[in-house]
């Protein structure tokens, strides 16, 4: 019996590990490599910051697409969906460094977001549901930051000796190589009904539900605005620097990633996932504010742990109070709630672009106190049976 156990064990242990390597591919390399990239860009004048929000826009638009897609038919949250979309997403990494112009730059990355949707709702829905076989979403989520972090390195390495171009190529190398593991994983979809009898229970708690909703979309529009310009505004302030300085800061955002699924998900056993929401959504309107009111690398580093160790750990503890509450198909439709806030984020702080990213950075901070008051009111409003489990 012990065996058996410990044969189970093994292959959830083996699911998780292919969800890591899938969400390294798909979100920390595939996504966010366009970060450390865009300074650079910028740099060899082929797009402007007002040109570089906008192809991050089209990336986030993409991931809202795949993600509504997915929340409308659930069903096409299978293995070979997944594959032809890890290509797809191979493919359009690869096209950025012959690809010019903005628009053809844009519909790579809104290709990008596409896939990087679909493929992160199958590995977390996959994993999720091999947990009772000794499947770790903390471990899964940790690839995030393990790709966040590889992208850095490679430009921190790469970029003083290679074009963005040569970049982008190694980027799509990268991505295929992680995607490996994900070849053999049988998706599970998300189920895509609950029971009439949990609905008709917990009807009164469905305002918690649309608490939750409002949260993770204000999370999604302020921390996108970090996540797309946190890079470029250390490369402003640090000058000939820039080009070691920001990569540096994008892989302790990194490695922030890594522990953060674990240290939310012990702070929500603790307190209960709904209080634990806010206080992290607090944690990141700080992380928000150091890079507007300071200038310092030391403050960009503060800035990137604050920034690194709490937005994977909000989705985390996010998804995993949506569980609990009587709606189906919650990570899907959570995910393009957080989409359509991702797509708003960087047309919100466009016409503050310019010189100075200080505004971009106040605008997301009153964005994410607000997301702290929504979550606040999760807490407020959900049932205490529904605590927090685990992940």
């Amino acid at each position: 019996m012990t065996d058996v156990v410990r044969g189970r064990w093994a292959a959830g242990q083996g699911v998780a590990l292919a969800g890591a390597a899938g969400l390294a591919a798909s979100m920390g390399v595939g996504r966010f490599v366009f970060t450390p990239l865009l300074p650079l860009m910028i740099s060899d004048h082929a797009i402007s910051t007002t040109s570089g929000a906008a192809i991050a826009t089209a990336n986030y638009a993409g991931y809202l697409a795949g993600a509504v897609a997915l929340s409308v038919r659930p069903r096409i949250n299978t293995a070979a969906h997944l594959r032809i979309w890890a290509v797809a997403l191979v493919a359009s990494e690869a096209l950025m460094a012959v690809g010019a112009g903005v628009v053809w730059l844009s519909i790579l990355r809104f290709v990008a977001g596409a896939a990087s949707a679909v493929i992160f709702v199958g590995c977390v829905s996959t994993v999720a549901r091999a947990r009772h076989a000794g499947a770790s979403t903390s471990l899964a989520f940790a690839g995030v930051g393990t790709g966040i972090a590889v992208s850095g390195l490679v430009t921190l390495l790469a970029g003083p000796h290679l074009s963005w171009q040569q970049l982008w190529l190694i980027s799509a190398v990268v991505t295929g190589l992680l995607l490996v593991p994900i070849a053999s994983m049988r998706i599970h979809p998300e189920a895509g009904t609950v029971t009439s009898a949990a609905t008709e229970t917990d009807r009164p708690h469905h305002i918690a539900w649309r608490f939750l909703l409002g949260a993770y979309f204000l999370e999604g529009l302020g921390y996108i605005v970090i996540g797309t310009f946190l890079v470029a505004a250390v490369g402003g302030h640090s000058g000939s620097a820039a080009s070691t300085v920001g990569p540096i800061v994008w892989i302790v955002v990194g490695l922030a990633v890594v522990p953060s699924v674990v240290v939310w998900t012990a702070i929500a056993r603790r307190i209960g996932g709904h209080r634990a929401l806010g206080i992290a959504l607090l944690v990141q309107a700080c992380a928000a504010l150091l890079p507007a009111v300071a200038s310092s690398t030391a403050a960009a580093v503060v800035a990137a742990v604050l920034f690194g160790g709490t937005f994977i750990g909000i989705t985390a503890v996010t998804m995993s109070v949506g569980a609990a509450l009587p709606v189906a198909r919650t990570a899907a439709i959570l995910t393009a709630v957080y989409g359509v806030g991702q797509v708003l984020g960087p047309l919100v702080v466009t016409p503050v672009l310019g010189s100075s990213y200080t505004l971009a950075f106040v605008i997301a901070t009153v964005v994410l106190l607000l997301a702290a008051l929504a979550a606040f009111g999760v807490a407020r409003t959900m049932p205490r049976r529904r605590e927090l489990v685990g992940a």
